[in-house]
């Protein structure tokens, strides 16, 4: 199917990818609108992934606030950013506000499944290990059953693998990715704290 010039424009229009970009994308995909868009938004998550692992400074950024209308629960987190234009960007202001509310309500304990105290996480795979024995599984395999409990373990404490509140069809590892892709900049959501009235110490994510 020959590509047009109005067919790059509306993609254009619908991606904000380049001009070269679209008609390539088009020239791929016989000239499907729905199908070229999908190739682009995957070609620029692979994008954000290089550029996620870059190494690039990021010294600016916002701390966002969250507080919940009864105000008995709040949250502070920081995320960065490489410059001040994307730290005041629509894009970059609702992702942050997102995250912040997120975390209020799905309560992640840290950031990064690193940053969990190996103890913490040996003494759970050790337990999912002897619950698998429990119930009836050899030694070798409840091993494996082990491993497998413990990535819904991480998806369950830990935030950049927890399915995203408002959309559970994507991480927030994949929002992450979603929102580098359309600032052009490394973001990193450095560490966040939960205050809960009457629960003692806040809850910090290390660094």
């Amino acid at each position: 199917m020959a590509v047009t010039a109005q067919m790059v424009k509306d993609l254009r229009e619908m991606t904000g990818a380049g001009p070269l970009d679209c008609k390539k994308a088009l020239e791929a995909n016989d000239g499907d609108m729905n199908k070229s868009a999908d190739y682009l938004r995957e070609k620029g998550i692979a994008k954000a992934a290089k550029k996620l692992n870059a190494g690039r400074s990021m010294n600016e950024g916002l701390i966002e606030s969250y507080l919940h209308f009864n105000k008995r629960l709040g949250v502070l987190v920081e995320i960065n950013c490489e410059t001040d234009f994307v730290a005041n960007t629509d894009n970059f202001r609702n992702f942050c506000r997102e995250i912040a509310l997120h975390i209020a309500n799905l309560k992640p304990q840290v950031v990064r499944r690193e940053q969990l105290p190996a103890e913490q996480v040996e003494a759970e795979r050790d337990l999912q290990r002897r619950r698998a024995i429990e119930e009836g599984k050899p030694e070798a395999m409840a091993a494996k059953i082990a491993d497998g409990r413990m990535e819904k373990y991480f998806q369950e404490i830990v935030l950049m693998e927890q399915p995203w509140l408002k959309d559970d069809s994507k991480t927030i590892q994949k929002l992450l990715e979603e929102t580098v892709t359309a600032t052009g900049e490394s973001i990193e959501i450095r560490r966040f704290a939960c205050f809960a009235l009457g629960e003692g110490n806040s809850s910090e994510a290390a660094e």
